[in-house]
């Protein structure tokens, strides 16, 4: 079954509100990525998991901005920014949109950091506006949780590194080319990780990448995908109640 809404008809939209009053809608970026993978490497991620969450849970996935909120990767070639004030607001949009066709279950899957802040402010204010039911994840961020026992590099989870390399191999593998990849440590030693900075990507790298993608493979996307998107759907069933 096609789940994604900008593939129906009108008539089969029509059918599926009646069946479900849950929307998945994905969030990510265009930006610069490592040279082995593409610049729409988040948003391409993000629809492939909304597309197997709807599956397990019965959802249609909405459509979707595919750029965002990239101010620190701004100065590199290929890097399409979005203002936070302007994402949130379409993604206002297109939820309202739902909402006035019956749906009150929504679930933001993102995948760009930059992008969390601003829909997670617009899930609590149309929770309070209009009594929906509202979460999101932060994919990059989130897999960390699960992933302890899969990804071996000291830095798995830098840009276009090992976690992020083996999720699109496995979703998206006719994108990726390894003959490109570079291994590449950031320039900045960072002592305090655990603190919010705003400093502009080319500072940190020269490739793009920050990490090392030679350790991705196929088997290891495939268990963080289906270990998140099992978790993801577990959470709109019980909490979401989709």
């Amino acid at each position: 079954m096609e789940n994604r809404v900008k593939y129906m008809s009108w008539t089969e939209f029509d059918e599926r509100r009646k069946a479900t009053k849950t929307v998945i809608i994905p969030s990510g970026a265009v930006e610069v990525y490592g040279p082995h993978m593409p610049l729409g490497s988040d948003i391409i991620v993000a629809e492939r998991l909304a597309m197997l969450v709807a599956e397990k849970v019965d959802a249609v996935v909405g459509p979707f901005l595919e750029v965002g909120q990239s101010n620190v990767l701004y100065g590199m070639p290929g890097t399409i920014y979005a203002k936070p004030e302007h994402l949130k607001a379409i993604y206002r949009d297109i939820c309202e949109s739902f909402i006035k066709w019956g749906f009150d279950k929504i679930f933001i899957l993102n995948t760009h950091l930059g992008n969390t802040f601003p829909l997670g402010e617009l899930l609590e204010d149309l929770q309070l506006e209009y009594g929906v039911k509202c979460g999101l994840v932060g994919w990059w961020q989130y897999i960390a949780s699960f992933t302890k026992d899969v990804f071996t590099t000291p830095n798995p989870h830098g840009h276009a590194s090992e976690a992020g390399t083996s999720v699109m191999m496995y979703l998206a593998p006719e994108y990726v080319n390894m003959e490109k990849a570079v291994k590449t440590e950031a320039k900045i030693v960072d002592k305090f990780p655990n603190v919010n900075k705003y400093i502009p990507f080319e500072k940190w790298t020269d490739t793009a990448t920050i990490g090392d993608p030679f350790a991705a493979t196929v088997e290891k996307g495939e268990i963080t995908v289906k270990r998140g998107v099992e978790e993801i759907a577990n959470f709109i069933k019980d909490y979401l109640g989709g």
